[in-house]
């Protein structure tokens, strides 16, 4: 009689989300969505976007972002706003690990560039986002 080791297959486990662009699947008709390392990214994007309050019920999902791109541009507020996105994403992303956030002042075009790399919790390749953030008021 034989003793079979019978291991139980996981699969990674892949996120999926609503294309925010609304975008219409050419075959089914639905709205598109984002997957994978693309849904993280996504979900990203909007928390750095999301200011404080935005969200009924939930008033401290967000970043101090939109806040602190009224200030003057320089150096420290790069800082700032370094130290925002790296505390939103640990907060209220757990699929998402920070790897490394570079946020470059950019005068002429009054606004900021922020670099952000990260690696998704069930991959282990890392990806990076580009994001300029910019007053809209």
């Amino acid at each position: 009689m034989a003793i079979v080791n019978v291991q139980k297959v996981t699969r990674k486990s892949d996120y999926s989300d609503l294309d925010l662009n609304f975008g219409m699947h050419p075959v089914t008709g639905d709205i598109t969505k984002k997957v994978g390392v693309e849904a993280i990214a996504r979900s990203v994007r909007n928390l750095i976007f999301t200011n404080f309050y935005d969200r009924p019920f939930n008033p401290q999902i967000g970043s101090n972002a939109q806040k602190l791109l009224f200030e003057n541009i320089d150096m420290m507020t790069a800082n700032l706003l370094k130290d925002a996105i790296i505390q939103v994403i640990q907060n209220f992303e757990p699929r998402a690990q920070v790897i490394d956030v570079v946020v470059q002042s950019r005068p002429d075009e009054n606004g900021y560039t922020a670099r952000i790399a990260f690696r998704p919790i069930n991959r282990t390749e890392p990806y990076t986002i580009t994001v300029f953030l910019e007053r809209i008021r």
